[in-house]
């Protein structure tokens, strides 16, 4: 009886004909990944060289495209070709890429005054960010035909890398705009509102806005009073939403469950259709124009998101540990306050934070009901800069003062706002 016939890296019972086994085949999904990835990569790079310089690098999509698919190609693993058959291809392909750039244009080219260490460092980070991330990408990608695990391998690898630099891009990009161009005269914003480079020589000098900012339009007083009403409401959101969280997941009685089901209608009704009703009866009662009508307000809009993320937790908590408070004499209250509430130090710490970046951003109440400037919080105040008679550097530095602190307390505290977010998901 002779041998059986050696099993190929791909049995028949995959094979099943049309585009998705075609696109399977290690020579059209290689160059078809890396000609995309060449293209996010030179886009990226532009942008990146641009913002760093001051000067206009710009990518071409279609040589993009061929650099990309052919580097798809090279990096492929040999799947049983000869150095020959490797190499030779591989050559051919870079004579009809150097054809496209020669036709068309390079990948990458530089505006009109662009120096050449520019668009050749460009070239340089192009080149390393687009070959050494695909080689990883590719790695398990055979020459011939790829098992259906080998094939979405490979398109994970794409769709995660170019998830992280898309959403990457999308928070620093702004960010970065907003910081650099804080730190620029109205001379030089003039010269070339698209330069964001800084001049380091300067020293102290660059921070002449947020100076300017807390001597002349009193940004010391916003930042003080957004924090006093973020953390005033913080603790009155706590005051309520604790006990309804605890009734609704402990306490039983009647209409319950129409309740907890109810908890977050208030937000299927935007703010903006409040927005009259609210200005109203603030400015009959003489709430209007003043820090406590805030406080007042921005409860209304935070208890009901706290009182859903502490039901869910207070719900995970084994009912046992109470049951033997209660049992031992303690009271109702005694329980929560002495059992509960240590045992949902997660939960409450995750939930403040939650309230006082609410707290801490919210514009539109504060835009409709402040109009005394010695009472604005931050957010007003940074609105107020919204104005042709206000260099625009002195408004990106009053948003980075908005910014920074909530954004730094945030990543301060972000395992514990992770840590209560997941801790009642099991149970509940």
């Amino acid at each position: 009886m002779s041998a059986p016939e050696a099993v190929g890296p791909v049995s028949a019972a995959e094979r099943h004909g049309g585009w998705a086994t075609f696109l399977q085949f290690g020579y059209v999904a290689g160059p078809l990944i890396g000609a995309l990835w060449a293209l996010t990569m030179a886009v990226v790079t532009c942008t990146v060289v641009s913002f760093a310089t001051g000067e206009g690098v710009a990518p071409k999509v279609l040589p993009s495209l061929a650099f990309g698919a052919w580097l798809g190609f090279v990096w492929l693993p040999d799947g049983g070709r000869s150095a020959v058959a490797r190499i030779v291809p591989g050559v051919v392909l870079a004579v009809l890429l150097i054809g496209v750039f020669w036709l068309l244009q390079p990948a990458i080219v530089g505006a009109e005054g662009t120096g050449l260490t520019t668009v050749i460092a460009a070239w340089v980070i192009f080149g390393v960010a687009t070959a050494w991330p695909l080689e990883r990408i590719l790695r398990d990608m055979p020459f011939g035909a790829a098992t259906r695990h080998e094939f979405e391998e490979a398109v994970i690898r794409f769709l995660t890398g170019f998830g992280y630099i898309f959403f990457t891009a999308i928070v620093a990009i702004p960010f970065y705009v907003m910081v650099m161009t804080s730190l620029k005269n109205q001379q030089q914003l003039l010269q070339n509102p698209l330069d964001f480079t800084i001049d380091l020589s300067q020293g102290w000098a660059l921070f002449r806005s947020y100076s300017e900012l807390f001597t002349d339009f009193n940004f010391g007083s916003y930042l003080m009073t957004s924090f006093v009403v973020s953390v005033a409401t913080v603790v009155l959101t706590l005051l309520f939403s604790v006990p309804g969280a605890y009734a609704v997941a402990r306490l039983r009685f009647r209409g319950r469950t129409a309740f907890s089901r109810s908890i977050l209608l208030i937000y299927m009704v935007p703010m903006i259709v409040l927005a009259l009703p609210i200005y109203i009866a603030f400015s009959m009662t003489g709430l209007r124009n003043s820090i406590i009508g805030i406080v007042m307000i921005y409860p209304v809009t935070t208890i009901p998101v706290a009182l859903y993320m502490l039901q869910g937790y207070f719900r995970g908590l084994p009912a046992e540990i109470e049951e033997a408070g209660l049992m031992d004499g303690l009271s109702r209250l005694a329980v929560i306050w002495k059992i509960t509430l240590p045992l949902s130090l997660p939960a409450m710490a995750s939930v403040s934070l939650y309230v006082f970046m609410i707290a801490w951003n919210e514009f539109l109440l504060a835009f409709m009901l402040l109009d005394d400037p010695s009472k604005f919080t931050l957010t007003r105040g940074v609105a107020m800069l919204n104005s042709s008679e206000v260099p625009r550097q002195h408004l990106m530095a009053g948003a980075v003062i908005a910014t920074v602190p909530v954004m730094v307390l945030f990543l301060g505290l972000e395992r514990f706002m992770t840590k209560g977010l997941t801790a009642g998901s099991v149970k509940g």
